[in-house]
């Protein structure tokens, strides 16, 4: 998520984030306890069919600080254009890629999995080959399942799976939401970002109908979210208003330093660790923990 800003000295957002930009209390979420055990993970799909609103920078920084607070995170790019896996630093070309995973050139998906730099943090990489993915398996029987096969033998083995889903509601996005417990909608605050969520939720409501009735709404996340702008405010609003609760308390700022941690090919919460952007994706998975959308 860029930001043409250098001034790191006045962040956009943060420092409006102790009142509450959702015009809730914000709560201090508690420190989440050790886990006794592992397993089976819950599948989260990162979804919004709207580009460059923070669904690959949410997913690397959320699942670096799932990781950190003990939880076994496997991380999935689910998008052409690898950016999740470039944005780990992780190989994406000569390797076993979801690709391969969903079209059967490979059964093990374990043989995908990359060990990342975080500990405890995971990753089944893509490259451009996932885009020629929907022309393949447009003719296979139960299409909109095959993720969900695909991802069955690795679910024991973490607490959380999150999905980086490519922009658009296609076949692999279908496929995403099948296979997924939660959705966690990534929403820039921005008024066009905005009006395709209504959609979106069709589209996941459609899902729980027809293909998936475990799959839920887990919360939509407020991204790029600049205080000292009106529009930002006035979207924040409108969407609370609209989704009550469903929208989460934690709100993302605007910062250069998330482009800078991708260059780097590491989470914000190492890269930068004392950063408030690292802090706003520790709370939110404090968040997320709290409200048991993930173990």
């Amino acid at each position: 998520m860029s930001g043409e800003r250098s001034d790191e000295s006045a962040l956009p957002g943060f420092d409006d984030m102790v009142q509450g930009p959702t015009g809730r209390a914000l709560r201090e979420w508690p420190e989440p306890p050790p886990l006794s055990g592992h397993g089976p993970a819950r599948i989260i799909a990162l979804c919004n069919q709207k580009g460059g609103v923070g669904k690959t920078t949410t997913t690397i920084s959320l699942g670096a600080a799932l990781a950190d607070y003990g939880r076994r995170t496997l991380v999935i790019d689910f998008d052409p254009q690898g950016a999740l896996s470039a944005g780990l630093g992780m190989p994406s070309h000569d390797v076993v890629t979801i690709y391969d995973l969903l079209l059967g050139k490979e059964k093990d998906a374990r043989k995908a999995v990359q060990a990342t730099k975080t500990k405890g943090l995971d990753l089944i990489p893509a490259n451009i080959d996932l885009s020629a993915a929907e022309v393949h398996l447009v003719n296979e029987v139960a299409r909109e399942q095959i993720l969900a096969r695909v991802l069955a033998p690795v679910v024991d083995d973490y607490d959380v799976i999150l999905i980086d889903c490519q922009p658009s509601l296609g076949l692999l996005t279908v496929n995403a939401l099948t296979a997924a417990h939660g959705v966690l909608i990534p929403l820039e605050c921005e008024y066009f970002a905005l009006r395709g969520v209504a959609l979106l939720v069709e589209t996941i409501d459609k899902v729980r109908d027809r293909l998936n009735p475990a799959v839920q709404l887990d919360g939509i996340l407020a991204t790029m979210y600049d205080a000292r702008t009106l529009h930002s405010r006035e979207v924040l609003e409108r969407v609370v208003e609209v989704f009550g609760e469903k929208v989460l308390e934690t709100v993302i700022g605007r910062t250069v330093k998330f482009p800078d941690a991708t260059v780097a090919g590491a989470p914000i919460t190492s890269f930068a660790p004392d950063h408030p952007a690292a802090a706003a994706y520790r709370q939110l998975a404090r968040e997320l923990i709290a409200r048991g959308q993930v173990a």
